[in-house]
């Protein structure tokens, strides 16, 4: 699941008055990551980060925006003693 994968692109002239069109993304709206009894649950210790977390439970730094958005995080590094839900599976 890439993080931009629902993004859509619409062709935009840049300036009134050109003829250049540019690509212009849409704002990516993702759903809500329903709660399923095999997501973990655990409670972040200092210096933990949603990559890593991310790494350590997929395999793959880059869907530390999925965490985000299961936790309704806005940050990367989280807070010392925040309890985190880890979604069982990356949809």
């Amino acid at each position: 699941m890439g993080r931009y994968s629902g993004t859509r692109i619409r062709k935009k002239s840049l300036l009134p008055k050109t003829k250049r069109v540019v690509d212009a993304y849409t704002t990516t709206i993702y759903a809500r990551i329903p709660e399923r009894n095999d997501d973990l649950h655990l409670i972040a210790t200092e210096g933990d980060r949603l990559d890593n977390l991310a790494f350590q439970f997929y395999g793959d730094a880059s869907l530390w925006w999925y965490l985000a958005k299961a936790n309704k995080l806005t940050d990367i590094n989280v807070p010392n003693g925040t309890q985190l839900r880890i979604p069982s599976s990356v949809r």
